[in-house]
């Protein structure tokens, strides 16, 4: 039998369809009926059922799958070993980040790691905070940087690169403004009668001002920090943001809320068994975005 055989099986037994797989791999339905029929003329036994719209295990496929799985990754883990010697890494590494995230060091790590490292597959994709922890915790995701509040499961490990109070933005005339000097905070009351802009929820900025606010619905939600600002200047709201986002604005002034003292925590989440591939991400992380601890 031979390794490719083994990754065609494995990912039809975890697609539920020949279509997908061939998809998946990155060949054609043809080769991959052809090659899991070979397989099972070798075993003498047939892997899946393939009566109904989707193929499933048989008894012999169930049990032949985890070995499937072994072999898979001691021949990736050969694959490494002689990487690692060579200094060059091979692999896959899929990165997850906030929904409109503008992060510019975290594009820096990536394009770093595709120059030092060309043979690693890179894929890169946009959910919300909890989604994307979860994503870590099941495998479907390598590392993401994601809004939490500290509270992860003991399986996962974390780097901190954001945490800020949470600030009101708004044009410095704006009535919710009027009656604060420069370095007061603002109270929710004084928001109450004000349309809020904030991000969806799941990011680390709502998801701590929702905690601290709870009786407050936002009029409008925006998908990145640099439109929430853009609607603030053009008036239409009062933003919900953090202080270093609203800091680097002449035309907007930030007030922090007297009643939200948790801070806005955004960081990168990785599992604790995470492979060569993620640790050396990890490490371009750290250089990108200047944490030497």
């Amino acid at each position: 039998m031979e390794l490719r055989q083994l990754e065609y099986f494995t990912a039809v037994a975890d697609t539920g369809s020949f279509t997908a797989a061939a998809q998946r791999t990155h060949t054609t339905q043809p080769n991959i009926s052809a090659q899991i029929r070979a397989l099972e003329r070798e075993l003498g036994a047939a892997l899946f059922d393939r009566a109904g719209r989707r193929v499933r295990l048989t008894d012999a496929g169930a049990a032949a799958l985890p070995a499937a799985r072994a072999s898979l990754r001691s021949a990736d883990a050969m694959a490494q070993s002689v990487a690692d010697v060579n200094d060059l890494l091979r692999g896959s590494l899929a990165v997850g980040m906030v929904d409109g995230c503008t992060m510019q060091p975290l594009f820096a790590a990536l394009g770093r790691l595709h120059r030092d490292h060309p043979a690693i597959e890179i894929s890169l994709s946009e959910q919300g905070s909890e989604d994307l922890i979860s994503a870590v915790g099941n495998g479907d995701l390598d590392i993401a940087l994601a809004g939490h509040d500290g509270d992860l499961p003991p399986s996962l490990e974390s780097l901190t690169v954001f945490s800020e109070r949470v600030v009101a933005a708004a044009p410095p005339n704006h009535p919710a403004l009027e009656h604060t000097a420069s370095g007061d905070e603002l109270s929710l009351d004084d928001l109450r009668s004000h349309h809020l802009i904030c991000l969806p929820r799941g990011a680390g900025i709502r998801t701590t001002f929702d905690r601290g606010a709870r009786t407050f619905r936002p009029a409008m939600e925006a998908s990145s920090p640099d439109a929430i600002l853009e609607l603030v200047a053009g008036g239409l709201g009062v933003g919900i943001l953090s202080e270093s986002i609203v800091s680097g604005r002449r035309d907007i002034t930030g007030r922090t809320i007297r009643e939200i003292t948790e801070p806005a925590v955004l960081g990168f989440v990785w599992r604790s068994e995470a492979s060569a591939v993620t640790r050396a991400f990890i490490a371009l992380i750290r250089d990108a975005f200047g944490i030497r601890r």
